[in-house]
């Protein structure tokens, strides 16, 4: 138990730390064009990371040709409408209608 606490703690400081304080630290200042541009691009380079582990593995064509292209199909398919909409909510929803069609395809 006194290990479960020792790591639970540490966690929650670190938490506290990463996520609060700046917060704090930067609470009623304004922050330079460079680094709101810098900040503006996180979530989409998070976005793509996530996207990028799964669509580049090199078990993907395991299952078959057509298994390992249906990911990379929809994904083509996500990019035109981000490119046309610039909406997340939008590239979502077709994101996964693009996989379930091409998944009714393949069947």
């Amino acid at each position: 138990m006194t290990e479960f606490l020792i790591v639970y703690g540490c966690c929650f400081a670190t938490i506290l730390v990463c996520r609060v304080v700046p917060l704090f630290v930067l609470k009623g200042r304004e922050l330079s064009a460079s680094t709101q541009r810098a900040l503006e691009l996180i979530p989409p380079a998070a976005f793509a990371a996530l996207v990028a582990n799964d669509l580049f593995k090199p078990e993907l064509f395991a299952a078959g040709l057509w298994d390992g292209c249906m990911p990379l199909i929809a994904s083509v398919v996500v990019v035109a409408v981000a490119l046309k909409t610039k909406n997340l909510l939008a590239c979502v929803i077709v994101g996964v209608l693009a996989y379930v069609l091409l998944m009714m395809v393949g069947l």
